[in-house]
């Protein structure tokens, strides 16, 4: 569970809340002042609608699956693969790169996996580094089309909150002569645009923004890995390969890794 995640879903809501309760006069009346079911099936269904009419079916659906990565956030540990690649160079250095088949066979990771084959099977560095590469730019091309549709979303909630505006308008229009009429359909205009500000701004850009960052981990991972395969299969010293891998991460990181692979 990312706790950041989780308190800024917290503190975003309470101080919505907040901000509705001290403007008003009743805190329960205010809050239910905003609860408005139609401008929440104008917005949020006019959302879903527009990316389902400009995308694939699946990739709307697992573009809300990707948000559950929010809260529960893949693991890239950048420095536990260093740590592994230093244990492989070894086994290479003791052994011969063939060695380093059985270790492949046993490894969760298949693009390491890949890797590490194709270094075991003679392949020239320019090929494995052009194999690596290629998948590299289309698992991140694949990671942007999922994101692409939160940021489609963020983009069209406000859009549908203004066409409930709109909507609302026009049924106020209808009715200058009731005056109770005249103010519930402004208060649903208001009402409207507010929900479709809260989920750009609230829901859709902060998980672009998530994934995002996800998505550069992963990449900075993936660089780490094939950087790592091609020294092993240059010979390098384990040492130098460790020096090598070590500037691809921060320097507060870098400690952890001389302690994890120093007898290297």
């Amino acid at each position: 569970m990312d706790i950041g995640s989780l308190i800024g879903l917290i503190a975003g809501t309470v101080f919505t809340l907040l901000t509705i309760i001290f403007n008003g006069d009743a805190p329960v009346e205010s809050i239910m002042a905003f609860v408005d079911a139609g401008s929440i099936m104008i917005v949020i269904g006019g959302v879903f609608a527009s990316l389902l009419i400009a995308n694939p079916l699946d990739r709307v659906i697992k573009a809300l699956m990707s948000a559950k990565m929010v809260f529960l956030p893949p693991k890239f540990d950048h420095v536990g693969t260093i740590e592994n690649i230093i244990t492989l160079s070894n086994l290479a250095r003791r052994e011969g790169v063939l060695a380093l088949e059985e270790s492949a066979q046993g490894m969760d990771d298949p693009f390491l996996q890949k890797g590490i084959m194709l270094v075991v099977d003679g392949a020239d560095p320019e090929l494995v580094r052009s194999v690596l590469e290629t998948e590299m730019v289309f698992m991140e091309n694949r990671h942007n089309d999922i994101r692409s549709l939160w940021d489609m979303a963020a983009a069209m909630a406000p859009a549908w909150g203004m066409v409930g505006t709109m909507v609302a308008l026009v049924l106020m229009m209808g009715n200058l002569q009731d005056i109770e009429l005249l103010a519930a359909n402004m208060a649903l205009a208001m009402i409207t645009t507010f929900y479709g500000a809260l989920v750009a701004n609230f829901i859709a850009s902060p998980i672009s923004r998530k994934l995002q960052i996800f998505n550069a981990q992963e990449m900075l991972l993936k660089e780490v890995q094939i950087e790592g395969m091609l020294s092993i299969q240059n010979g390098e010293n384990p040492r130098i390969i460790e020096e090598k891998l070590k500037a691809f991460l921060a320097p507060s990181l870098r400690k952890i890794s001389t302690e994890g692979g120093g007898d290297a």
